[in-house]
């Protein structure tokens, strides 16, 4: 294995923007700066971000358009030629993308242009968040041909389970993939009694009444609407218990509306974002039962956290969340419905000692690390160099995939300005130095005569 690696890590999502693939992105580009040499992120640029002395790895921000209204994040613009020169020099030995969209198109053009192999992890089911973003089914098929024709240029594709995999070869990909599970950056182990007790005050919370928790971004689509209508049936049944709600996203005010329609404005509490990491380990620990039934996410990073600080999860059997788990051992799995969750915290919600031991078997049986993960994917990174450096320049085997010569064409624009740059630094530099010689000589020549 290489002794020292450069990996450039590309993704249209990363701090301020929250979520499980900006989250994995940060934890692969610090254990790689940590442990194997430099990474590099590149993603779009955010209004009044300044990433300098944040992190102990290098971020290149490239333009972007304001599009959160609409997906969620800004949109990167990744066609900028300036952008792009700043890459010729950095001596890359990967381009690792996250996201099937304008990361991969600039990992597209960098590759052409520094001659190095892409991989690309799909961690999330983009099908439905194109679908959510435009109305017109004829536009969406398209849009989701583009992705996938975008994905299959790749030198290889990883998946973060096997329900990502599959998922993606329904929307048409016909390639071959590997399944790279994603880490938790949590310790394992509850936090302190002390941190416990500062989230039951901050809150408002009971130790002998259940706290139930919901962590990620609040979109419908996560489930969140089998939560809240199982919680209006366990009030009408006269439970008393505690629900939190940890997220923030574009349909926040709209799903806080459902919950005071449904009467549950004394017992839901709506944190928005915690990006304090410590603090949202204290509200897991904090927590009695995880609820997180949706068939959306492909590997569910949260709930591997819920495991990690001894919280048990209600996942829906056959959701991507639940691969690996065992039923009733290790998570309690249900029907893709409120009346399924409703009848499990009715039998097993107020059974505290029950859940605290099913959270304890989680966390000694779900938890893999960051380290882990990421030592995996480092020692996968050679082998795809190692093919790349065989097979180049052939990196599809010679399939024609469209915009191709578009790609190469910008990258072919991007080299050739560096180096019309760097012609341009050797000529001031030269002409510099021959001002600096010729003044020089006259005082030379001054001092003699006078």
């Amino acid at each position: 294995m290489k002794d020292y690696l450069n990996v450039c890590l590309l993704n249209d999502s990363f701090p301020p923007l929250i979520d499980g693939v900006s989250n994995a992105v940060l934890n692969y580009a610090t254990i790689i700066e940590k442990k194997y040499g430099h990474a590099i992120v590149a993603t779009p640029e955010y209004p009044g971000v300044n990433d300098y002395y944040q992190y102990p790895f290098e971020v290149l921000r490239f333009p972007s358009i304001d599009t959160t209204k609409v997906v969620g994040y800004r949109a990167g613009m990744p066609l900028d030629l300036k952008y792009l020169s700043q890459f010729y020099d950095k001596d890359i030995d990967i381009l690792h993308t996250h996201c099937p969209i304008a990361s991969t198109f600039l990992a597209r053009i960098m590759r052409d242009q520094l001659h190095k192999p892409v991989i690309l992890t799909y961690h999330t089911k983009f099908d439905i968040d194109i679908r959510n973003a435009i109305n017109a089914k004829f536009v969406q098929e398209v849009a989701i041909n583009s992705l996938v024709e975008n994905i299959a240029t790749v030198d290889e594709v990883w998946c973060v389970s096997r329900g990502a995999g599959e998922n993606l070869k329904s929307l048409g990909y016909k390639g071959d993939y590997i399944v790279m599970p994603n880490g938790v950056d949590f310790e394992k182990g509850k936090s302190s009694e002390e941190e416990i007790e500062n989230i039951r005050q901050e809150y408002g919370l009971r130790k002998d009444v259940p706290t139930y928790l919901f962590v990620g971004r609040m979109m419908w689509y996560k489930g969140l609407r089998i939560i809240l209508d199982a919680l209006k049936v366990l009030k009408d049944n006269n439970r008393e218990f505690k629900m939190m709600f940890v997220g923030d996203s574009a349909e926040k005010d709209e799903i806080e509306q459902y919950a005071r329609d449904l009467k549950l404005t004394d017992e839901c509490i709506f944190t928005g974002a915690v990006r304090d990491r410590d603090k949202l380990k204290a509200i897991f620990s904090t927590c009695d039962l995880f609820l997180f039934p949706s068939t959306f996410d492909t590997n569910g990073i949260v709930v591997r956290e819920a495991a990690a600080s001894g919280l048990g999860s209600v996942l829906i059997k056959d959701s991507c969340a639940a691969e690996d788990v065992t039923a009733d051992q290790n998570a309690i799995l249900i029907e893709e419905n409120a009346e399924s969750m409703a009848k499990v915290l009715l039998e097993r919600g107020n059974q505290l000692d029950y859940l605290h031991q099913l959270g304890n078997r989680a966390m000694n049986e779900l938890y893999t690390s960051w380290e882990e993960s990421v030592d995996a994917a480092v020692e996968r990174y050679q082998v795809v160099m190692d093919r790349f450096e065989y097979k180049k320049p052939s990196v599809t085997d010679g399939d024609y995939h469209p915009l191709d010569n578009f790609f190469n064409f910008y990258a072919d624009i991007a080299t050739n300005i560096d180096k019309a740059k760097k012609f341009g630094d050797k000529m001031k530099s030269t002409r510099k130095k021959i001002e600096d010689q010729t003044l020089n000589g006259i005082e030379d020549l001054l001092d003699r005569w006078l």
